[in-house]
């Protein structure tokens, strides 16, 4: 456990596990989302992730559920996967209330030096849905850059929510840790 600007970082248990389904949908899904800047509310309904998708990464041995807490409370997670010679970054959530105030600077900085010590990667790795331009800006301007390469969107697996548009697909961002 660590530390950091008034935040606790730890690795997620099974007993955060509805608190982590519950931050996640509210960042990305549903009226609650729109409190933030990061709601895919418009492009997709139905779920974001579910009780079997977070445990899925709590329980696998290259993977990481960092879960942020500040007063006891979780406000922020972000899934690091050790893979190679990069890491992973994925599920990355900030309650909506908390959204515009440098939470996510802090914690994608913090997530980068801890897969960085941790595993000795040299690359973090994304997916973010291409039409995400605000989002991707965002991560632009944490030192990611657009690969052009694209992932086709998983239409008809409602796991990953229901589709609102048909041109949905995911670019690979890539920051170098040294």
């Amino acid at each position: 456990m660590e530390t950091t600007a008034g935040l606790t970082f730890r690795d997620a248990t099974d007993a955060d596990v509805d608190a982590l389904v519950a931050l996640v949908e509210s960042a990305y899904r549903g009226d609650d989302s729109r409190a933030g800047w990061t709601t895919e509310a418009d492009l997709l309904e139905g779920q974001r992730t579910d009780v079997e998708g977070v445990l899925a990464v709590i329980k696998s041995p290259d993977s990481r559920l960092l879960t942020v807490e500040r007063d006891g409370q979780v406000v922020a997670c972000c899934q690091l996967e050790h893979r190679g010679t990069y890491a992973y970054f994925g599920m990355f959530a900030v309650s909506p209330e908390l959204q515009g105030g440098g939470l996510g600077k802090v914690i994608i900085a913090e997530a980068e030096r801890i897969a960085h010590e941790t595993w000795g990667v040299t690359e973090m790795h994304m997916s973010v849905i291409s039409v995400r331009n605000d989002l991707i800006a965002w991560y632009e301007r944490r030192g990611y850059r657009r690969t052009g390469e694209m992932t086709p969107f998983p239409y008809g697996d409602e796991r990953f929510g229901v589709p609102q548009r048909d041109d949905l697909q995911f670019e690979l961002l890539v920051k170098s840790l040294v």
